[in-house]
């Protein structure tokens, strides 16, 4: 089987190869890729270093070009990418297709992005002086991205730091290379000088851990769990480096008396279910009020007998498998804690078996659980909702912001009042109404408050805030 290797100062290296297994059928080995050494980090390290000066200084219309080229190049084999995506993280296919398509569109507007740089020219308040103020890039940015968005998180995290001129060290979640090694070889054959993008595939504590200790790393951006976000801040403030934190989620999806039952059931199984709850955007909480309760918790068992659990790549399969065992061992260990702690298993919750060997198991919704359980508090990271019943929308708004994360928040309503409160209020970075807590579009930011992010947002016009560095330049006329 080929080695899909690293690349580092444009040159394509490594010799130790892993596996990389299809959580839908672990039979299927979708390739050997390479794993780096601190050495390789290193010598990464060093190759973006030694890039900075010329890329930073690269005129527009190559960044423009490079990017675009990327962009028309992951929508033109969209098929085929997320065909990838599906086989190694268990997304639909459906799914795993419309996540490339959105890499492709992050791409093309931050192709756009570098036509568009600008500045402001103001006066001085000191008669014949002028002002200039400036973005620059910040210099090596290390890239550090989780398994479950395995081609959209890299697009909107890779696709800024090249267009405002920074040079890059990318590590990719061990447990889905193929999508990130797709995006580097699709941007190493577009022209990108050697050694203004490399890749290092392997494991956090070695590639991850060599990037943290780097003074040479002016910039991290990180996406993952919470423990190792405090890991990524620690080792930044120490070297003094601007860090971006994205750590997940506990978030509320809220459903009033009034609202349309059908959208509100609709939404719900979306955001707590689809991409089998492997979404830091994903509702596990379902905040319903008590006139509805009822009511929605039998649409909702109605609603998920209707789901099929599958392969990924099957045509009308909804629910793929979890990523790995490991993961599958947490989610039937919370399964486990809420029935301990008085919660109702109302449906689902039982590992399955299909065709070929994976990691599949129906989503569980849980009742009678209130938001001081382990589950209303932790963040589990698959197919598993809670129902907490409350009195009226001033209790549920309570619960809703009652959390240490505060990501996502949606509700389900037909009252304008209702809905102008809840977006004013809801404490989180992201609101929805009448819409899944999950999905948001590539051009607008995206993050969260409290827990789940810390530093400026990603994606749209501003991730220049991160990527670059604000100059002030006096001239005396």
């Amino acid at each position: 089987m080929t080695l899909h290797q690293n690349l580092i100062a444009g040159e394509w290296v490594g010799t130790d190869g892993v596996a990389n297994v299809n959580p839908s059928n672990t039979n299927d080995v979708i390739g050997d890729y390479a794993r780096a050494s601190a050495d390789d980090a290193k010598a990464a390290i060093a190759a973006a270093k030694a890039a900075f000066p010329a890329w930073s200084r690269s005129g527009i219309l190559e960044r423009h070009a490079i990017l675009k080229k990327t962009a028309d190049e992951i929508i033109a084999r969209k098929d085929e990418l997320g065909r990838l995506l599906s086989r190694e993280e268990g997304k639909t296919l459906a799914e795993g297709i419309g996540e490339t398509v959105r890499a492709g569109q992050i791409f093309e507007f931050f192709a756009g992005e570098a036509l568009r740089l600008a500045g402001e020219v103001i006066p001085s308040v000191r008669p014949g002086i002028g002002i200039e103020i400036t973005r620059e890039p910040v210099g090596v940015v290390g890239i550090i991205t989780p398994w479950n968005f395995p081609i959209a998180i890299p697009a909107w995290k890779v696709a800024p730091a090249l267009c405002y001129g920074n040079t890059v060290v990318f590590k990719p979640a061990e447990l889905v290379p193929g999508c990130s090694w797709a995006i580097v070889d699709i941007l190493h054959r577009a022209g990108l000088p050697k050694g203004v993008l490399n890749l290092v595939m392997g494991k956090g504590s070695v590639v991850g851990q060599a990037m943290l200790d780097s003074p040479d790393v002016q910039a991290i951006t990180f996406t993952g769990s919470v423990g190792t976000g405090k890991r990524v801040a620690a080792a930044s403030v120490e070297h003094n480096r601007k860090f971006q934190l994205e750590m997940g989620g506990k978030n509320p999806f809220v459903v009033l008396d009034d609202a349309d039952l059908s959208v509100a059931v609709e939404a719900a199984v979306n955001s707590a279910f689809f991409s089998t709850g492997q979404r830091c955007t994903a509702s596990s909480r379902l905040i319903v009020t008590e006139g509805i309760h009822d009511r929605f918790v039998a649409a909702m068992g109605e609603r998920m007998k209707g789901l099929v659990i599958d392969d990924a790549l099957k045509a009308g399969t909804h629910i793929g498998p979890v990523v790995d065992q490991g993961q599958l061992n947490q989610d039937t260990d919370y399964i486990a804690i809420g029935q301990q702690e008085g919660a109702k298993l109302a449906f689902g919750g039982e590992v399955i078996s299909r065709d070929t060997p994976g990691f599949y198991l129906e989503p569980a919704l849980f009742t009678d659980a209130t938001n001081q359980m382990r589950i209303s508090r932790e963040e589990i990271f698959g197919p598993v909702a809670a129902v907490i019943r409350v009195k009226d929308y001033d209790e549920a708004l309570a619960v809703a912001n009652d959390t240490p994360f505060g990501l996502s928040s949606g509700i389900a309503t037909t009252s304008l009042k209702h809905a102008t409160h809840f977006k004013r209020n809801a404490e989180a970075g992201m609101v929805m109404v009448n819409l899944p807590t999950a999905g948001v579009d590539f051009h607008v930011p995206f993050g969260g408050r409290k827990g789940s992010s810390y530093g400026s947002r990603e994606q749209g016009k501003y991730a220049a805030e991160f990527y670059t560095t604000v100059k002030t330049a006096y001239t005396l006329a």
